[in-house]
């Protein structure tokens, strides 16, 4: 288990004031509430469009035993093309924390990624690891939604804090194809190792 060097930098300067949001705000994730965007046999594979926060949709995504998710109004290239998940097999928890700037508005949000550990190969026996994914929340400005960092939820005491912190310093100024996503905190073994596709005009 290892301390990445961005969360030492964030809990450096906590208390310095740089956090913007003031709260959070919950919604749950329905598959049965969302509508089909596309669907293939291949993988299988689908794409959804799910009710938010507010008129804020989530677009959700599986391919071969894989999950990615994206926030607001994204634009084409984004829906078409971006794909964030993890290496092995993993599930995304339904549950879904906004952050809220000071005048209500969300910046980001905190989702609990289940990702199974590959050392496993029984159904019945394999473990999990859990992360936090931070992602940003798109806007008409700025489409894009893309994840911001990650915490890995089993090696840190505090991890929704954490998750927090980095929401709230991170997300408004992170572009989405140039800034890389980083971990913060202790990573331990279980956390997985991340994926991602995005569009190509911003690789």
């Amino acid at each position: 288990m290892r301390l990445t060097i961005p969360a030492a930098l964030l809990l450096a300067a906590a208390g310095t004031g740089a956090a913007a949001a003031n709260g959070s705000v919950y919604t749950d994730r329905q598959l049965e509430r969302c509508e089909t965007l596309s669907e293939s046999d291949e993988g299988p594979s689908v794409s959804m469009k799910c009710p938010g926060y507010g008129d804020l949709p989530v677009y959700f995504k599986e391919g071969d035993l894989r999950q990615s998710q994206a926030y607001g109004p994204i634009g084409k290239p984004w829906l078409e093309e971006a794909f964030e998940t993890f290496g092995p097999f993993n599930h995304i928890n339904p549950r879904i924390e906004w952050r809220l700037a000071a005048d209500g508005t969300p910046v980001a949000t905190i989702v609990r990624w289940f990702v199974s550990d590959p050392e496993t190969t029984s159904d019945t026996d394999t473990r999990y690891g859990q992360v936090l994914v931070v992602s940003t929340v798109a806007t008409a400005a700025n489409p894009a939604s893309c994840v911001v960092g990650y915490v890995d939820a089993l090696a840190n005491k505090e991890a929704n804090a954490l998750a927090r912190q980095v929401a709230d310093s991170d997300a408004r100024d992170f572009a989405c194809g140039l800034n890389e996503p980083q971990w913060h905190g202790y990573r331990g073994s279980l956390a997985g190792e991340p994926s991602r596709t995005l569009p190509q005009a911003v690789e």
